[in-house]
């Protein structure tokens, strides 16, 4: 007996169904719940989804916003790879030709560049909503620590990123990033000497930066994304309510195509729109070559790492750089599996009491935050009278201060009265960290910046040159220095 090939005689059409084996389009419900679950794309999602975890203002379509800027960074590295070498001599040059020989080179870069950036603020975001919606409570805590995890690695993502162009916004806001793992108890400075290949950023950092920030964060990204994407299909998205409404019992379900896949087409081709757009018209910033013998003032970290910053000058390290964001995220791991009221999931900021005191907050923050910087600055200093403050702390012998010299002899009895610890302190005390961005912080003038910095270069200056601080980084003290001689003038 011989068995007929069922296949159609068209071979065209043989190609075509064994790539696609469901019928396109689906014209029954159960096609199309066919063609999520045989997609490989499609099958992320579930075959049928409740009806009211549509409703756009419930999730903002953030978590398939970060899955889309990912897939934007993957695509525009690939690319950049092939223009970049990382090597101190080549990384700059790679930077400037992308912009003036490579087509479209620019481009690509700030597409890489902002994409980057809004997937840190876009993992915020979605983490934000999750915990004032209650996305959180059980059985979904676990995917909760997944996503704390995955907003980590974001941010490491950008922070290896963030040294590849080597100029000296890069250069110095790693510097300044990477001090801070130094007060780190026990294991602080051998993970600073691994991560940077030194005591100091140089081109072994720039190849360890490099190897993290392409294969070894983004195969753990995926990895996790993968698998938290899993647990949210597994448990379910909470159930959008109103503030009166009591928990449903019964919610209808509609299928994944075409009610689910047209919304996320839709937003994901307008915010490509949007990002180009803001790509087209914003270049990704680019400043002269690093220089390792010349620190900006003040040196800046990374803008999602100021907080950490701002914390050092106002609370010692070990706390504003160690305790306070550990305990912090350590709170938020541990949130999901405290006891609480599980009537609230799925409402807005949970009760009427939470949505007042939102209000609040907001208000509070666009008040505030504007008049805050908007507020006058302090009446001028000399350059000197910061050295004079710090003699009379001191209780260094001699008379005030009064010009360059005696400032550098001040800084010098400082360095010999307070020591200085480790590399991190050396880099702060050089005037990339806390004395410029003190100075900063109070409002001063350009040359009272220059006090602080002085007093600063005269720290790192008697460090380099001592045998008891015979390990000071070779980049730190000529900066310091240099900033010293461009600033500071005698008092008149």
């Amino acid at each position: 007996m011989t068995i007929q090939d069922p296949r159609p005689d068209s071979l065209p059409r043989r190609v075509w169904e064994s790539v696609q084996r469901d019928e396109l389009p689906p014209q029954t419900d159960q096609g199309r719940m066919k063609l999520v679950m045989n997609n490989l794309v499609l099958h992320i999602h579930p075959s049928k989804v409740a009806k009211p975890t549509l409703k756009f203002t419930y999730t903002w379509g953030l978590g398939g916003l970060a899955i889309l800027l990912m897939m934007i960074l993957a695509v525009t590295g690939v690319m950049l790879m092939f223009v970049y070498t990382p090597t101190p001599d080549s990384a700059y040059n790679d930077m400037l030709a992308l912009k003036t020989e490579v087509w479209f080179g620019q481009l690509i870069r700030n597409l890489h560049h902002w994409s980057g950036n809004l997937m840190i603020v876009v993992a915020f975001l979605h983490m934000l909503r999750v915990f004032y919606t209650g996305g959180f409570r059980p059985p979904r805590e676990f995917t909760w620590v997944l996503g704390i995890v995955l907003l980590l690695l974001v941010v490491a993502a950008n922070f290896t990123g963030y040294l590849l162009p080597w100029d000296q916004l890069a250069y110095w806001a790693v510097t300044v990033g990477t001090s801070l793992l130094d007060y780190v108890p026990l294991i602080g400075p051998a993970i600073s000497r691994l991560i940077l290949g030194g005591p100091e950023v140089g081109a072994p950092t720039l190849t360890n930066f490099f190897g993290l920030h392409v294969a070894i964060i983004p195969l753990t990204m995926m990895g996790i994304i993968s698998f938290h994407i899993w647990r949210v299909r597994k448990d379910t998205l909470s159930i959008p309510r109103n503030l009166d409404d009591a928990p449903l019992t019964r919610v209808e379900k509609v299928t994944t195509v075409p009610h689910l896949v047209s919304i996320e087409f839709v937003f994901a081709l307008v915010m490509v729109a949007l990002i180009l757009l803001w790509s087209a018209w914003i270049d990704a910033p680019l400043e002269e070559a690093a220089n390792p013998d010349h620190s900006p003032n003040p040196a800046k970290a990374a803008w999602y790492f100021m907080g950490l910053q701002e914390l050092l000058l106002h609370f010692h390290p070990v706390f504003g750089a160690i305790v306070v964001p550990g305990l912090a995220l350590a709170s938020l791991a541990i949130l999901p599996y405290l006891r609480f009221d599980l009537d609230a999931e799925g409402i807005w900021f949970r009760s009427r009491k939470g949505r007042q005191t939102a209000k609040l907050g907001a208000l509070v923050g666009l008040i505030a935050t504007p008049t805050l910087v908007l507020l006058p600055d302090r009446p001028a200093r000399t350059a000197t009278q910061p050295a004079n403050h710090y003699q009379q702390q001191l209780g260094t012998a001699g008379g005030p201060v009064a010009d360059a010299d005696s400032l550098l002899q001040a800084g010098a009895t400082h360095l010999w009265r307070v020591g200085v610890r480790s590399p991190a302190e050396r880099v702060h005390a050089a005037g990339s960290g806390v004395h410029s961005a003190d100075g900063d912080r109070r409002g001063l003038s350009r040359r009272e910046h220059g006090a602080d910095v002085a007093l600063g270069g005269a720290l790192a200056w008697t460090a380099h040159s001592s045998h008891r601080f015979r390990g000071a980084g070779s980049s730190s003290w000529p900066g310091a220095r240099q900033g010293w001689r461009s600033w500071v003038r005698p008092a008149g």
